[in-house]
């Protein structure tokens, strides 16, 4: 059978509570929740542009490694029958690893001395994280990768996530994970804000208590006046060379103006505000927002939409970077659609979100998502207020 795959705590995960992990360059997993795999199953074809490309279901086992640590693995022979076909195949083929010594890099007691390390105990969440500056572990080589910081959030959740499945005790269990595209595998230093979108975030199926605590949360953040709110957020400092993290607890304090400053930060480098990134990113936001209003009886309560460009700019006036440019130096201008794709806009979490069809016994929903439309009206408008 083909070697199993270890996986490894995502570090560009700014928001969320499930812990994402990396596969291999170009794919995360995350555990499975039939709603969300109901909604991949079903995607309309407008939003596939909008969405993380689905690659399949796979099986994955808690396991303790030589040195008796907890690590996750990935079992390509286990792996459960996909609604893609054959394209989740591929991926199997693609960046497999042995896990073997390997598996200590991220062991439990490794990871849980990093959080310690990176910011003390549960402090880690609750205070605003600012430069979190702890080196990424060695790979194999001893060598120390080239990002000088990461964001602590994924590695909180994966800890958790871990702590969880532990306790549970039960090693043989196989726990079915979800492949997904890595959005942000192109980018050499992803800048990213997560938004928690809408003004409702519980799902249908919610306890009482737990939708007066949506409730709560929403009244008191942006999510009532604006229809959305920060839910985390990296942005790569080029004069710093480190990453400004902002967590789920930082964005739910902020007012309005807050909520805007925030977003003017998430495109200042600590050099300058990135204007440039001003009119794609709106320009994308309004064709999602039209692909939206016409999705009739979808509800994409407590889902997200992430922004992201590259920190590293490709830019005529910045000092040559020589192979790093995505076109030649020439003294014509860099053709139209590269501008663009240096920003994208995807949603991301559906594990509450409903539509007529889906999987459940949910109520039905007529018309489009109007919280959510609101929260992206909310958010152009501040945007394009930004560049005024």
């Amino acid at each position: 059978g083909r070697a199993a795959v270890l996986l490894e705590p995502f570090v560009h995960q700014v928001g969320g509570h499930l812990s994402l992990l990396r596969y291999d360059e170009h794919t995360v997993c995350k555990p499975l929740v039939s709603q969300e795999l109901s909604f991949y199953e079903a995607l309309p074809l407008p939003m596939r542009q909008f969405t993380p490309q689905y690659k399949g279901i796979v099986s994955v086992q808690l396991r303790r490694d030589s040195l008796g640590n907890l690590v996750l693995l990935a079992s390509p022979s286990l792996q459960a029958e996909s609604a893609v076909g054959d394209s989740s195949g591929a991926v199997w083929h693609r960046h497999r690893r042995a896990a073997g010594s390997d598996c200590a890099k991220w062991s439990h007691t490794q990871l849980t001395k990093t959080c310690k390390d990176s910011c003390p105990g549960k402090m880690l969440l609750r205070t605003d994280l600012q430069y979190c500056t702890e080196p990424l572990l060695e790979d194999a080589n001893g060598n120390q990768p080239e990002r000088k910081s990461h964001n602590p959030w994924g590695l909180h959740c994966h800890r958790q996530h871990l702590n969880r499945l532990s306790s549970k005790h039960n090693e043989n269990k196989l726990h079915q994970f979800l492949l997904l595209e890595n959005v942000v595998s192109k980018y050499s230093f992803p800048c990213i804000l997560d938004l928690k979108m809408g003004t409702r975030q519980h799902g249908d199926d919610a306890s009482e208590e737990k939708r007066a605590r949506h409730i709560r949360k929403c009244q008191q953040s942006t999510s009532a006046a604006l229809g959305v709110r920060i839910g985390g957020m990296q942005v790569y400092q080029a004069d710093t060379g480190h990453f400004l993290c902002k967590d789920k607890y930082y964005g739910r304090k902020l007012s309005a103006e807050g909520f805007r400053q925030t977003l003017r930060q998430f495109l200042c480098n600590g050099n300058r505000l990135r204007t440039e990134l001003l009119e794609p990113i709106v320009l994308r936001l309004k064709a999602l927002l039209s692909v939206i209003r016409k999705q009739s009886s979808y509800r994409f309560y407590s889902s997200s939409l992430l922004i992201i460009y590259d920190g590293q700019e490709h830019k005529e006036h910045t000092a040559p970077l020589g192979n790093h440019l995505p076109f030649p130096r020439t003294n014509c201008s860099p053709p139209q659609g590269a501008q663009h794709s240096r920003v994208d806009v995807r949603m991301i979490d559906f594990a509450h979100t409903t539509f007529r069809g889906s999987k459940g016994n949910h109520t039905t929903h007529h018309g489009p998502d109007h919280g959510y439309i609101f929260g992206l009206e909310n958010l152009i408008r501040i945007l394009q207020s930004l560049s005024e």
